[in-house]
């Protein structure tokens, strides 16, 4: 049999091995950047592994790009309405200096740390970002107006992503 092994010649109850399957198997790990992939039939069972170095590195990537599209600072600016949608905001970005999340007031169902027309001085708290459990104020480097809130509560946010932009 050209597609089975046995385990041992003469050994009874040895399990038969199915390398095509095993072949088949291993194709839909590189396919599909799996790890490992386990069938079972019956009392038989097969397991295909391979390390999972490879994978590691490009899973962030692929779960880092929905944080990185669009709708939820288009949802912002529906809250400021169509005017805000429709007009170009200038001013100064204040971008996030590390991966985590947002958060715009200092707790739960707490008042927002700043609003959209609302003036801040330097040093004023802008959001904060959690990153590894850690609390880390985002601070207003100089004084202005807030011009646009681009994230919203609880949003994850990536390195160097607008946050809020000052004018």
């Amino acid at each position: 049999m050209p597609q089975s092994k046995d385990a041992g010649p003469g050994e009874k109850g040895a399990m038969r091995i199915d390398t095509k399957l095993v072949r088949e198997l291993a194709e839909l790990l590189a396919e599909n950047e799996l790890t490992e992939i386990e069938v079972a039939d019956g009392d038989r069972r097969i397991k295909v592994a391979r390390e999972g170095a490879p994978v590691i590195g490009t899973a962030p990537v692929a779960a880092a790009a929905p944080v990185l599209t669009a709708p939820p600072m288009h949802a912002k600016e529906d809250v400021g309405g169509a005017e805000a949608a429709s007009e170009e905001v200038t001013g100064t970005p204040i971008k996030s200096p590390m991966v985590g999340t947002a958060y715009l007031s200092p707790e739960p169902g707490a008042a927002s740390f700043i609003e959209v027309g609302k003036p801040v001085k330097a040093g004023d708290t802008l959001c904060i970002i959690e990153a590894m459990k850690v609390m880390n104020p985002i601070t207003a480097p100089a004084g202005g107006v807030i011009k646009k809130i681009m994230v919203a509560d609880a949003q994850p946010v990536e390195f160097d992503q607008p946050l809020v932009i000052i004018g």
